[in-house]
């Protein structure tokens, strides 16, 4: 648990430290997506510990997601002051800028490793696949959850088992109610290296 502390306050000290160099009143468009690009990689993966790669994420679900942080609906603190003076226009550019990055690359490691096939099996066991697709590139409204960072995707997570990240769909909390600390590591693990 102390390490798991220490890493969220790393994490956000990093998040924090990739804005303060942005300008308060960027006028390019260029410069306004600088710092998203710093935390959340500029080839559409995150380099960040618990910080989301955007890359090949679909728009509609970009779009709904910045939203709900310029309205405080999500409440991601860095996200909502980042957000705050976006016009629904500059939603939708933010959006469909960051959707035609590269989709993230999976770790190589851990192929064949038995933690990979708990992984997989609990992936069709909780449906995994149903809403996000066979291959786990999401659509529409719903996340490209393959090749998430592993570290994000355990936070969020134990987000949604715990309620501490409602979502505007109540599936996910429902889908995460059986599932177990260790389960969470592994569907992570195995949805991290989904090829």
């Amino acid at each position: 648990m102390r390490n798991l502390s220490v890493a969220r306050r790393l994490g956000t000290a990093l998040l924090l430290s990739c804005l303060a160099g942005a300008p308060l009143a960027a006028e390019t468009f260029t410069e306004r997506v600088t710092p998203c690009l710093a935390c959340h990689g500029d080839k559409g993966q995150s380099d960040a510990p618990e910080v989301p790669s955007l890359g090949g994420q679909p728009a509609p679900y970009l779009l709904i997601q910045l939203y709900l942080f310029r309205e405080k609906q999500r409440v991601v603190e860095i996200m909502n002051d980042a957000t705050a003076t976006f016009t629904d226009d500059d939603l939708r550019r933010f959006s469909d800028f960051i959707a035609a990055l590269p989709p993230p690359q999976p770790p190589s490691d851990g192929a064949g490793d038995a933690r990979l096939e708990r992984g997989r099996t609990l992936i069709t066991q909780h449906r995994c696949n149903s809403c996000h697709g066979l291959d786990l590139a999401g659509r529409d409204s719903i996340p490209l959850i393959a090749a998430q960072r592993e570290d994000y995707l355990v936070k969020s997570l134990r987000e949604y088992k715990s309620n501490a990240r409602p979502g505007y769909d109540p599936a996910m909390a429902s889908v995460m109610a059986p599932v177990d600390d260790a389960q969470i590591r592994d569907l992570a693990f195995a949805i991290a290296r989904f090829r």
